[in-house]
């Protein structure tokens, strides 16, 4: 689906990121933060998130593991906020950079 699951700006590798576990992550819709949240509030932490996956398949350097969301997204805002055509994010990790894309 165009629009959905955009990755980066960059890939970057486990010595750029001390602490995986001590990043602010936040989400900007149209200029407003909807999510404001950090790695420490993860269910999983990264490294047990590994440990699982790693069980189940073969991991390789460079593949990805999506790990969902914070809190604030469309269906669990109240009321419901949904993603329409024109719509700008601004996607935010700390330590790795800033992903914007519009939604078409």
């Amino acid at each position: 689906m165009d629009g959905f699951c955009p990755m980066g700006p960059s890939i970057t590798t486990r010595d750029e990121v001390p602490d995986p576990q001590s990043l602010f992550i936040r989400c900007h819709l149209n200029g407003e933060c909807v999510q404001d949240s950090s790695t420490r509030n993860m269910l999983h932490s990264v490294a047990d998130i590994i440990a699982y996956a790693s069980h189940y398949m073969t991991l390789e350097p460079g593949d990805l593991i999506a790990t969902g969301t914070p809190a604030g997204v469309g269906a669990f805002r109240q009321p419901p906020r949904w993603l329409r055509p024109g719509d700008r994010l601004r996607l935010e990790v700390e330590r790795l950079g800033v992903l914007e894309h519009g939604i078409g």
